[in-house]
Order: structure tokens, then sequence, then C-alpha cells
């Protein structure tokens, strides 16, 4: 019984863990690390220090989405709207 429980434990932590990992590699493919770090300030800001930024604010996702799509303030993207809305939610989540 304890290895069936062992087993469920595992897959649910390896099934809750591939979607971050799927996130930090687009964010690796778009460029985003080049000048962003999870846990350190690179060129821009960390992204732990985003997702505190912007901790609460009901329209963070999209205020960033578009932020990052228009290129404003931030250099431009190679990576669909769909991509960049992935990657922003995986920042804040952090």
């Amino acid at each position: 019984m304890k290895s069936i429980v062992v087993v469920a434990v595992m897959s649910l932590g390896v099934a809750l863990a591939a979607p971050v990992h799927a996130q930090e590699a687009a964010a690796k493919s778009a460029g985003c690390m080049n000048c962003h770090a999870v846990d350190t300030k690179k060129v821009g800001p960390a992204f732990k220090d985003v997702a505190k930024k912007y901790k609460g604010q009901a329209d963070a996702a999209d205020k960033l989405t578009a932020e990052i799509k228009a290129g404003k303030g931030h250099p431009a993207v190679k990576a669909s709207e769909a991509e960049i809305k992935g990657i922003v939610s995986w920042v804040l989540a952090m």
C-alpha cells in the first residue's frame, strides 16, 4: 500500500513539474533568459521580483503580455502571443 501512495505522489509531482519545465524552455527559446534570470537581476529584473511587483493585481498578466508584445519599454520578443501568455503566467506564479 505504501508503494502505491509513493508512486502516486511521485507521478503527481512529475505531472505538475512538466508545465513549469515547458514554460522555462519557452522563456529560453524566446530569448527571455538572455536578460532575465529566475532569482537574480541581469539586464532586466529577476522573474521572482516581477512576480512580487505584480502580486495581487488582477490585470497583471494582460498588462505584461501587452507590454512585451508591443515592445514598449521591453525589447521585441520572437514568440507568439500564446507563448508570451504562458511565460507570463509562469513568471507570475513564482
